[in-house]
């Protein structure tokens, strides 16, 4: 994307103050570009990984055990952005972080393409590793940029950022799913180490326009707790190592021995988070109130995240051997089913922006939690109108490429009213002790949705037919009705945060 740079006032002290990136300091194009390639390459792998998982020439897996690998997958990444902020907050602060964070992606996608199965999943866990330490940092990065809180420009450089990441989620299926699944499918994961690596490039030639504050780490480790840190993940490790060895040397080890414990660990660090901030002591009334109403919010987008995120699983494995993806005659990847969301984003969320503004103009825009409890029955929704393929399937036939359309546009829609509105509640509520940490919180309820879609998947449960899928869609529209019901309960806990 070309970017537009001109000569402009800005506040001085601020990096790139001589020249600006849509009105906005030069470090936002750094960011910008990296999150595009980073996005670039973890959309553009994630859209081939299930169908990698179940090809006859991938690794042949039943879709069952694909789509919990990739639902475990993805709860690794958004479970990893918490001590991934941990390291940039007290290790290596956020530059420095990010800057490893796109080596170790890199690396990750480099191991995928590699033409052995035996690499693969170290692949993936490094993708998820890079992934989680970058996530975390990179926005707190653009926050740098500004002159506090109150810089006018901070909102619109948030949106300018996000737009990056839709850019990059919207170009990966289409090239590296048409390469991964029409040429080859490790050239497929080559291309999105090559993507990394464009990134990675361009954030270590531009990071000079950077905030000087981003490479400071804000709380450093003292030496005994440096001493102490290093010596609880040793003690970790060696359980793991040892642990695992005996159950190798046994000869009863499979794949769940990995992804039981991942799933498990979705799920338990989730709960175990918010339950130390609910009995933190140094909580006052008002902000315990509060927390209680947040943890409606966090189970409602815990079940969001459930259904929605299977638009990358259990919808494209459906897509690849049940869907008629042709349009026109012409039959495409089923790959490029992942570039609708973000095509849809970027059209829909202006239209969004523009009609709360003038809701709220006339007095008449809808609660937060209104907003939340639509967004979760429009998701149950797009499981309802999942039940016609399905149907149509069942009956021999192959679904039409609209129907599945008809699905992504419904959840994106869903995702618009939810997603930034939980960004928003969740600064909104925070406790002032946990104001940097709850931004991973947030992010935890992706971890306890993918990890529940694991489980099942796991426990043998076809999330690809017409009663599992309607349980599901159930599931969400009163989760969603039980909100709006108990709106008043909630706003009165959440106090004045509105």
């Amino acid at each position: 994307m070309a970017s537009s740079l001109t000569k402009d006032s800005v506040t001085p002290g601020i990096p790139g103050s001589e020249k600006t990136f849509f009105g906005h300091p030069r470090g936002l194009a750094t960011l910008f570009m990296t999150e595009m390639w980073e996005r670039f390459s973890y959309y553009g792998m994630r859209a081939l990984l299930p169908l990698y998982l179940v090809a006859p020439g991938g690794l042949h897996l039943n879709a069952a055990t694909a789509t919990a690998i990739y639902s475990v997958y993805v709860s690794l990444v958004y479970l990893l952005a918490m001590p991934g902020g941990w390291f940039g907050d007290r290790v290596w602060g956020p530059r420095k972080t990010v800057a490893v964070a796109g080596a170790v992606i890199m690396l990750g996608h480099l191991t995928l393409a590699l033409p052995m199965s035996g690499t693969f999943y170290a692949g993936l866990g490094l993708v998820a590793i890079g992934s989680g330490l970058l996530k975390a940092n990179i926005s707190t990065m653009v926050g740098h940029l500004y002159d506090g809180p109150d810089d006018p420009r901070r909102d619109g450089g948030f949106t300018v950022f996000y737009m990056g990441i839709n850019l990059g989620a919207f170009a990966a299926p289409l090239i590296i799913g048409t390469v991964g699944e029409n040429v080859n499918w490790h050239l497929g994961f080559a291309l999105a180490a090559l993507g990394m690596a464009l990134g990675l490039g361009q954030f270590l030639f531009g990071s000079r326009h950077l905030a000087d504050r981003s490479s400071v780490v804000p709380k450093p480790l003292s030496a005994a707790e440096k001493t102490s840190t290093l010596r609880k993940a040793a003690v970790w490790a060696g359980i793991a190592v040892v642990f695992y060895a005996i159950v190798g040397l046994s000869g009863v080890y499979t794949l769940n021995w990995i992804l039981v414990p991942l799933t498990l660990l979705g799920v338990i660090i989730p709960v175990m988070v918010l339950v130390n901030i609910k009995r933190d002591k140094e909580l006052d009334r008002a902000e315990q109130s509060r927390m209680s109403a947040y943890i409606w919010f966090f189970v409602a987008a815990a079940v969001f995240w459930m259904i929605y995120d299977q638009g990358g699983s259990t919808l494209s494995i459906f897509a690849e051997s049940s869907a008629d993806n042709t349009v026109l005659g012409w039959e495409f990847p089923v790959s490029w089913y992942q570039s609708v969301n973000p095509v849809l984003i970027m059209a829909l969320a202006p239209v969004f922006a523009w009609f709360w503004l003038a809701l709220n103009r006339r007095g008449k825009e809808p609660s937060t939690i209104v907003k939340f409890a639509s967004g979760l029955v429009l998701v149950g929704a797009s499981f309802f109108l999942f039940l016609a393929p399905l149907t149509i399937a069942e009956g021999g036939h192959k679904a039409a490429a609209l129907w599945l359309v008809a699905i992504y546009f419904t959840q994106t829609v869903g995702e618009l009213l939810l997603s930034p509105v939980g960004l928003s509640v969740t600064t909104k509520m925070a406790p002032a002790k946990y104001a940097s940490q709850m931004m991973g919180v947030w992010f935890l309820a992706v971890t306890a949705g993918d990890a529940t879609t694991g489980l099942l998947s796991i426990a043998g449960v076809d999330l690809n037919r017409t009663g599992v899928v309607a349980m599901e869609a159930t599931l969400a529209v009163i989760a969603g009705v039980a909100v709006w019901m108990y709106r008043n309960k909630v706003k009165e806990q959440m106090g004045g945060v509105h």
